[in-house]
């Protein structure tokens, strides 16, 4: 009862009819908690549940390694300007999805609306794309455990770590949505405790309080607030488009949303600034207590290294002090990697759920967990036991190469579905006020999602070119535009598809109008808040 049908390959050849959908369900199904199982998945995500999200999968162990990697290829000043431009970036990117998923909120997305409102060959294209990025980010999370591992004892080989993880996080990533939610709500308030906690002891070991020595900005004069040029800001906007990505993934969460009308504006707001002022606090304050020429920091030479807190701490003549923050990046984890595994798994079950992926992976169990997809991801996360053969630190370089530039690519395409979502709906006599929720600075913030991010994602790889051509480096840090140019092509020659027009563009189903908090069960919005309730639902959402 709650596995669907089998669904049929689709006729990519011609777009929908609106003339003969309803928004609406003709039958409900639920699942054994009583929420809604809607297409195959089950509806049962809290406002504070998508608070916390995104968060917990953005907000990893990676990202204390790569503030120090950021920090050691273009400096601290070059670094904090890189993660603010991609910081603008991305919330122009989260107005586009805010549009577009609140007003559709269905199974896979923006990865569907490419589809519905572009073309079905870029659904495919953008589908795979996405789901391999969350691959190499899980494989990266891996990979990121086996490094932490390795700074408390060298007597268990890498790939053990790996192991261990992979079968823990296989099994809490069969438990379904509303236990994975609880789970990321509480670990997530967790890490935010965690990163004040790391805001607050930087400023201690900069003034002195802790070490006894005063640094300043010492480390922005000597070796410099900027290093290695343009090659060094390439690498950095790639760290900092896969630490931002994850922000994108609450337009996934939609399909599992109890009122994403309601819930999904308030998270995409709220979430947004909740990262920028951590990544931005991260790389500022690692900036002022670590050298960005210190050896200690990860690169692609590194085969192990140490987050910039764990340096300054040995610095300071407390080198036990490491092991803290050891255990805040392992805790960190246990909510990144699960989140990781999510999102790739989602995006499988909405390829296969449309034809696009073999339809085994569109299958649900009852309560809506799509298990195939989940063990299928997973399995691949294994890639990190390429540091087998090669170096912990090249292992992470070529994994974020991948995963930044798939990222860039996503980016884009989402100011490009964004762009033919209006075309469409104006042109179909539709009133922008209809909109539940209107992108800031449209066209102009969707263009500008556009432009950036197929720049960034050819200047990427501008290392590679610089002091002798690297043949491997060229290779991973261009792959994925070449896979994803050969998708849309290949699936386009195999199906025969067409670009949408705005005149036939589908504006009716999955519209989902009959989601409210009231319909789900939920309580009433109150009129008046108490401050300290605000307060704590911006800091826990």
């Amino acid at each position: 009862m709650g596995t669907p049908p089998t669904p049929a390959v689709v006729d990519e050849k011609t777009p929908s009819s609106t003339d003969d959908v309803s928004p609406e369900p003709t039958d409900t199904t639920l699942a054994s908690n009583g929420n809604v199982i809607d297409d195959g998945l089950q509806r049962g995500l809290k406002n504070r549940h998508l608070q916390m999200i995104a968060f917990g999968g953005v907000v990893g162990a990676s990202i204390w390694y790569g503030t120090g990697s950021a920090i050691a290829y273009s400096g601290p000043v070059g670094a904090l300007i890189c993660f603010l431009i991609i910081g603008v970036d991305v919330f122009f990117v989260m107005q586009s999805l805010g549009e577009m998923t609140t007003l559709f909120p269905v199974q896979g997305a923006f990865i569907e609306l490419a589809g519905r409102f572009v073309d079905p060959a870029l659904a495919f294209s953008l589908g795979v794309n996405y789901w391999y990025a969350w691959v190499t980010n899980i494989a990266n999370d891996y990979n990121n455990i086996s490094l932490i591992m390795g700074l408390w004892t060298s007597a268990v080989p890498s790939y053990v770590w790996v192991l261990i993880f992979w079968v823990g996080f296989q099994c809490t990533s069969l438990l379904g949505v509303v236990v994975y939610g609880e789970m990321e709500f509480w670990l997530a308030c967790w890490k935010l405790l965690c990163v004040v906690g790391g805001f607050l002891v930087a400023i201690l070991i900069n003034t002195g309080a802790v070490g006894g020595s005063y640094i300043g900005f010492r480390y922005w004069r000597d070796p410099g607030a900027i290093a290695n040029g343009i090659s060094g800001f390439g690498r950095t906007f790639v760290l900092a488009a896969v630490y931002y990505s994850g922000t994108e993934m609450l337009a996934l969460t939609a399909a599992e949303s109890r009122d994403p009308a309601r819930d999904l504006p308030r998270a995409i707001r709220q979430t947004f600034y909740r990262i920028l002022v951590i990544f931005l606090g991260l790389v500022f304050f690692a900036g002022i207590i670590v050298s960005s020429d210190d050896p200690g920091l990860l690169t692609a030479t590194s085969k192990s290294a140490q987050s910039p807190w764990s340096i300054a701490f040995a610095h300071a003549g407390w080198a036990a002090g490491g092991n803290l923050v050891n255990v805040v990046m392992i805790t960190a984890q246990l909510s990144s990697v699960n989140s990781a595994i999510y999102v790739a798994s989602r995006a499988l079950a909405a390829l296969a759920a449309r034809g696009r992926a073999p339809a085994f992976f569109a299958k649900t169990t009852k309560n809506g967990v799509p298990v195939n997809a989940i063990v299928f991801s997973n399995a691949l996360g294994l890639l990190s036991l390429l540091n087998i053969a090669a170096t912990p630190g090249k292992v992470f370089t070529y994994l974020i190469t991948i995963s930044g530039d798939a990222t860039f690519i996503a980016w884009a395409m989402i100011g490009v579905t964004h762009i033919r979502l209006r075309r469409a709906w104006v042109r179909q006599g539709r009133g922008i006020e209809e909109l539940p929720y209107k992108a800031f600075l449209y066209p102009y913030g969707a263009w500008f999602v556009v432009a950036l991010n197929v720049f960034l994602v050819f200047i990427s790889g501008y290392e590679v070119f610089v002091d002798g051509f690297h043949a491997v480096d060229f290779v991973f840090s261009y792959v994925v535009i070449a896979i994803f140019v050969v998708l849309s092509i290949g699936w386009k020659m195999a199906k025969g598809t067409k670009i949408i027009g705005a005149a036939e563009a589908d504006l009716v189903t999955g519209r989902r109008e009959y989601l409210t908090g009231e319909a789900q069960g939920g309580p009433s919005e109150k009129t008046s808040i108490p401050w300290y309730i605000i307060v704590k639902r911006f800091l826990f959402g």
